[in-house]
């Protein structure tokens, strides 16, 4: 019963399906055909059915996007309606708003495309845009170089794989290979029979002597083989028993490196030359790849293929030549000269294989009758031959085939006499109208005509001779404008200089006078001229620098300072006789600049003429009858030369007609170093009435009182000078001195404290602050004043120098670095750093040092390193130590040259009574030994 009531599965897929039933529907897969279907396939239900199954399910139909749309109007609802004017205003009024809105970012937007463009092609740019130039340039090839370009061939040259096979080893092999290596130590059964080991001496005694004889015999063929003189065989090796070890010497050992980079240079060579046969360079670079390989056969064999490839190209012929010995040298250029005949190179190099001058000769015209119209080849010729009158014709030769030559018509002018030279350069310069070289050549032969005229000559014809000289390179720099060749001047003064070192100063002025107005504005002319003349001196160029100032002197006669300068140039440069002409005529143009007569008086006084420098005052004395400086200058000659009652009688003189201050204080100067204290107290006296603001007398006063002992009437003339003359320190430090030499540092103190009050941030009142304070109250006391006068002056020097040397030995150089920033390179602080060096036997660099602190002066009115006596004592005195003779004289010199006139120790002795008409060069001795 039970089974009876069980459903029957087997009924269920034999009932028939739904009316609504579609296969696959629910999957999505209504309506395929399988490959089962494809006999008697169904189709698929209709839209109906599909759309009739759906609402069953509950689910809603697809929308038809298409069901709105008129069926007559086919683009839309509103299409078949009026187009008005009112609709075609709104249209355009809603275009020009988005033409509007889309060129608000219409710039931004290209910019960034055409940003992102240029991105694009510069990171993949196309093939056709890499190769556009070669496209381009193809325009340019010709249908013979077209079919000149050979077939591209194979050069990848890949090798196919080899494939390694391996074989089977017998066992035999392998139990042979293992028992190699083993001893037997056992012996057979004949041996053991016999009793012992068999051997060859068994069957008779040993022979010793024939197997040494055998023995040399083999070592002496060997040694014959190598040294090559064995005569059993009748040959011979290529060794050269001398010269063996030195080619041992000479071989180049390769690494594995550099030979496979000449392995692949080789390739490439290879392939650049069977692509390119015509390319010489090619066959040059291959070439000396193999001289660098070593390989000189391979070398000469592809340089020989080169010359036959490429017959028009020099340099292979001489590359040839090169990898070849001297008589296959000849051979090659023989060859050589057949295909390139015109290449002066090729004749030049096959004349350097002669080693004979005939042989030479011979080449060289045989080189010019094929290339007349060489200027090198006439040269080279020239200079070949040994006798003047060979050489003389075949310039004149040359002249005629190549007239164009400026050197060879120069060449020939040097040869002839000086009336056939003038002939000579008349030709050349019709010849070469535009040539500036050949003027000058004629206005040096002129010089030189002028200057080999005898005693017989009258003055006048000698210069006239020379007036001839300007006259041609005037006419030179005329006839070159009128051919339109237009030097500029400085061009010009180059040939000037030129000219001067060639020995041809006067062609060199005459080239100034011509062409120094050049190109110049008038108001720039001095200027200029100042400039061409420091110019020239700085390139050594002393008689063009000359020159120039001469012509400026003529424009500018009244002008001081270049007469100053024509005189310094004579001074140092010239001789005593053109210095003192130079000064004569400055002081004709210049009778008022009181300088040129004081420098015309000094150096005829230096040169020995006393009575000559008295007559150059007297003039001065005419010309400038008040002059301060001229008055003191002759009361300095004369008490020079001992005419001391003479020189009294010219300052009586000088205070009745000048009455300056500085003529009373010499008064009593002079009065003074007399011994006459009492005529120079009332002579003091005197001027003080007139002049009682003048410091310097309070000084001398206060001074010969104190020398006196009578410290009171000092103290009082101090007290009255410093209330005089608050402004003047070094009144204020002759009073703090007095006080501490009488024993009152307290007061000394106190007056320089009142002295820095009137006079704030003055290093030499801080100087001797800190001086007094070292002498009596300690190092730390001084220490702390030397710091209060720094942060006072703050780039002081002396106050640096002082600083550096209070300080223990380790840490000087550190203060001396910090000196040098803040002082700006002051020169007292570069000879402290000299110094530094010298105390650590560093005495090159002490010298370098000691050079940089006294630099030259380069104008009178600037103060440096060089007017400071203080530092030239202290380089004579280092050089003293570690110098030579030599050095030391060089200090003395260039301190004479630079008259020092500053420096605490240099004024003290130079002022000092004692030393009285001292030079500077003594004065320089002494203070070397005062420093310390």
């Amino acid at each position: 019963m039970a089974s009876n009531n069980k459903p029957n599965k087997l009924a269920f897929l034999s009932m028939p399906a739904p009316a609504s039933y579609v296969a696959g529907l629910g999957r999505g897969a209504s309506g395929f055909t399988t490959r089962s279907d494809i006999g008697p396939a169904r189709e698929g239900p209709s839209a109906e059915v599909i759309a009739e199954a759906q609402a069953r399910r509950g689910e809603e139909p697809e929308v038809d996007p298409d069901q709105f749309q008129d069926p007559d109007n086919e683009y839309g609802l509103f299409a078949g309606t009026a187009y008005e004017q009112d609709d075609e205003e709104a249209d355009k009024i809603y275009e020009a708003v988005d033409q509007a809105m889309d060129a608000r970012r219409k710039a931004h937007r290209e910019a960034q495309e055409q940003q992102q463009v240029a991105k694009h092609r510069a990171e993949r740019p196309k093939i056709q845009q890499q190769f556009a130039d070669l496209k381009r340039g193809l325009s340019a090839v010709t249908d013979e170089e077209w079919e000149s370009i050979p077939e591209v061939g194979n050069l990848t040259k890949r090798k196919r794989p080899k494939y390694e096979r391996s074989y089977a080893v017998s066992d035999s092999i392998l139990v042979g290979d293992r028992s190699r290596g083993e001893y037997e130590n056992s012996l057979d059964s004949m041996q053991q029979q016999s009793g012992g080991l068999v051997t060859p001496a068994d069957s008779g005694p040993t022979n010793f002597v024939e197997i040494g004889q055998a023995r040399d015999k083999i070592l002496s063929l060997k040694l014959d083989q190598v040294s090559g003189t064995s005569t059993s065989s009748g040959l011979s090796t290529s060794v050269d028993p001398k010269g063996y070890l030195t080619s041992l010497n000479s071989v180049i050992l390769k690494s594995d490196a550099e030979i496979g980079d000449i392995k692949r240079a080789r390739m490439l060579f290879d392939s650049l030359i069977k692509s390119n046969p015509k390319h010489a360079p090619g066959w040059i670079a291959a070439a000396r790849l193999e001289e660098h390989a070593g390989r000189m056969v391979a070398a000469r064999k592809l340089i020989k293929q080169g010359c036959e490839q490429c017959p028009k190209s020099e340099d292979v012929w001489l590359e040839a030549a090169r990898l070849h010995n001297n008589d296959d040298a000849k051979v090659i250029f023989a060859n050589a000269v057949q295909h390139v005949g015109q290449s002066v190179k090729i004749w030049l190099a096959a004349a350097d294989l002669e080693h004979d001058g005939k042989a030479k000769r011979r080449v060289l015209r045989k080189a010019l009758e094929h290339i007349p119209n060489s200027v090198r080849l006439w040269k080279e010729t020239v200079n070949l031959e040994t006798a003047a009158s060979d050489a003389r014709v075949l310039l004149s030769r040359a002249v005629e085939v190549i007239p164009l030559s400026v050197e060879l018509w120069l060449a020939l002018a040097q040869l002839e006499t000086l009336d056939k030279a003038k002939a000579v350069l008349n030709k050349a310069r019709k010849a070469i109208p535009t040539s500036h070289e050949i003027w000058i050549a004629a206005g040096r032969l002129l010089e030189q005509e002028a200057s080999l005229m005898g005693t017989d000559k009258t003055g006048a014809e000698k210069k006239k001779a020379l007036d001839m000289v300007d006259k041609t390179i005037e006419a030179g720099v005329r006839e070159l404008r009128r051919h339109g060749v237009l030097l500029t001047r400085e061009q010009w003064l180059k040939e000037a200089e030129k000219c001067e070192t060639q020995g041809s100063v006067l062609t060199s002025e005459a080239i100034v006078k011509a062409t120094i107005a050049m190109d110049v504005e008038e108001e720039d002319r001095l200027d200029t001229w100042i400039d061409d003349a420091e110019g020239a001196l700085s390139r050594n160029m002393v008689g063009t620098a000359r020159s120039v100032l001469a012509y400026a002197l003529k424009v500018f006669p009244d002008k001081k300072n270049l007469w100053i300068r024509a005189a310094g140039l004579e001074k140092a440069h010239g001789t005593s006789q053109s210095l003192d002409a130079i000064l004569s005529e400055a002081v004709k143009h210049c009778p008022q600049v009181e300088v040129l007569w004081l420098m015309a008086a000094k150096e005829r006084w230096l040169a020995g003429n006393v009575e000559g420098a008295r007559d150059i005052l007297a003039s001065a004395f005419d010309a400038n009858k008040e002059s301060e400086k001229i008055w003191l200058a002759a009361v300095k000659l004369e008490a020079e030369n001992g005419h001391l009652d003479v020189a009294r009688e010219l300052l009586i003189r000088a205070r009745t007609t000048a009455d300056t201050e500085r003529i009373w204080m010499k008064s009593a100067t002079f009065e003074r170093q007399q011994g006459q204290l009492d005529a120079a107290l009332e002579t003091i006296a005197t001027a003080l009435k007139k002049f009682p603001k003048f410091a310097k007398l309070y000084m001398i006063q206060g001074q010969i009182h104190q020398s006196q002992n009578n410290f009171t009437t000092a103290r009082a003339s101090f007290a009255a000078g410093y209330k005089a003359c608050p402004k003047e320190p070094t009144l204020w430090i002759l009073a703090s001195r007095l006080e501490e030499a009488d024993g009152k540092s307290i007061k000394a103190r106190a007056l320089l404290d009142k002295a820095r009050q009137v006079n704030p941030s003055n290093e030499l009142l801080w100087a001797e602050a800190v001086g007094v304070e070292e002498r009596s109250g300690g190092p730390a006391q001084a220490k702390a004043m030397l710091a209060r006068g720094l942060q006072d002056c703050p780039t002081s020097g002396l106050l640096w120098t002082m600083s550096i040397w209070l300080e223990p030995r380790p840490q000087r150089k550190t203060r001396a670095l910090d000196a040098l920033k803040k002082s700006n390179d002051n020169p007292m602080i570069i000879c402290t750093v000299a110094r530094l060096f010298w105390a650590e036997r560093k005495i090159e660099k002490a010298r370098q040092w000691f050079q940089r602190a006294v630099p030259p002066r380069p104008d009178d009115s600037v103060d440096t390193g060089a007017d400071i006596g203080d530092l030239w004592g202290w380089w004579l005195k280092f050089e003293r130590q570690h110098g030579t003779e030599e050095q030391r004289e060089e200090v003395r010199v260039k301190c004479v040259a630079a008259e020092p006139h500053h420096g605490i120790v240099w004024q003290a002795v130079a002022k000092d009574i004692k030393n009285n008409g001292k030079s500077t060069k003594e004065i320089l001795e002494m203070v070397a030994d005062v420093l310390q």
